[in-house]
């Protein structure tokens, strides 16, 4: 392991100095790693052999690390906030937060109890009420107040997530934004997923944000617990075949839960496709390769869940928010405009 040092808050003076697996880099790539037999087994063929493994370990490492990084930024910005204001940070966090959260009325309190469905009488839980309430209120003010601290110090993390030894092939992915953008954001999801749905305008608004410099491919991971996500990516590519495939899918998740055979064959009416060259496609099963072969490529990348994104190679997974990925292509930005010797030398 070697430890890579990188600036996450110029105006806090914070140096992260993380650990960083060099296992990618071509000059390690002939270290023995084991033996069998007396064979030697290099770090290469472990790359080659456990690449998914790998890359999905990585990733819950940068999970943790990230989580400790985020509490540590707070830590840090608290303390500089508290030795300014001549106070300890209890005494920062009592004036800044809990002061400043004000109880609920009796009818708010009602509205929630109600909210609850219990059986249990209002004015037995109504502590408890109280208390959830609170704590509610001041997490959020306390965030608030923590995104305020951030924004002033002009806090940015370098931290980035693993990249896979090899990045996926994006093959004939439908891509939506310019074929020579500094980022390219590949993602794999399933139309019924509620999380790719949450992501689907996050994704739209970074390409507005970052116009000409951001490109998203598509490719389908289908879970087995979702009953309609199969035919739905099936569907998606036979309007592929009409020139629609980013109508037909922003269709699909704009009605998610209306992804029966009918009303699938009904979108295709909606956007003014050969109905009957769309019905055959779909009721032949036309593009069940198709979609079985992107599953595979995702099976041995190792995912399990979606979304999952490549954004230049780096994997993200989960219900990430606007905010990560936004980060994550600024930094891939930064990193494309350095000069090639620049980005050799980290």
């Amino acid at each position: 392991m070697s430890i890579s040092c990188r600036l996450i808050g110029l105006a806090l003076g914070i140096s992260l100095c993380a650990f960083t697996n060099p296992a990618g880099a071509q000059e390690n790539g002939a270290v023995t790693v084991a033996e069998i037999n007396g064979q030697k087994l290099t770090r290469a063929e472990l790359e080659k052999k456990q690449a998914a493994n790998l890359l999905q370990a990585r990733y819950q490492y940068y999970l943790a690390e990230r989580e400790a990084l985020e509490r540590f930024i707070d830590e840090q910005l608290l303390e500089i906030e508290a030795r300014r204001e001549h106070l300890t940070v209890e005494q920062l966090l009592q004036h800044a937060v809990t002061d400043r959260v004000k109880d609920p009325t009796e009818l708010q309190l009602q509205v929630f109890y109600e909210s609850t469905h219990t059986t249990e009488p209002f004015a037995a839980i109504r502590g408890k009420i109280l208390a959830n309430v609170r704590q509610v209120r001041q997490a959020k003010t306390r965030a608030a107040y923590l995104q305020s601290l951030r924004d002033r110090a002009g806090v940015r993390i370098a931290l980035v997530p693993p990249e896979a030894e090899v990045a996926p092939a994006l093959d004939s992915a439908p891509r939506r934004g310019p074929q020579d953008a500094s980022v390219v954001i590949l993602e794999f999801a399933d139309y019924e997923c509620p999380y790719c749905q949450r992501i689907h305008p996050d994704l739209e608004k970074l390409q507005k944000e970052f116009a000409g410099k951001v490109a998203v491919a598509f490719k389908d991971f289908p879970l087995p617990m979702h009953a309609h996500a199969e035919k739905a990516a099936e569907a998606a590519r036979c309007a592929d075949e009409q020139g629609k495939f980013w109508n037909f899918h922003d269709i699909l998740f704009e009605n998610q839960q209306k992804l029966e055979l009918a009303q699938l064959k009904e979108y295709a009416r909606t956007l003014k496709l050969d109905a009957a060259r769309f019905d055959q496609c779909l009721d032949a099963g036309e593009q069940a390769a198709a979609v079985q072969k992107d599953i595979v490529q995702g099976q041995r990348l190792g995912l399990t869940g979606t979304p999952s994104f490549f954004i230049n190679g780096h994997f993200l997974s989960g219900a990430v928010g606007y905010g990560t990925l936004r980060e994550i292509v600024e930094q891939q930005l930064a990193m494309s405009a350095r000069p090639p010797h620049e980005i050799a030398s980290r």
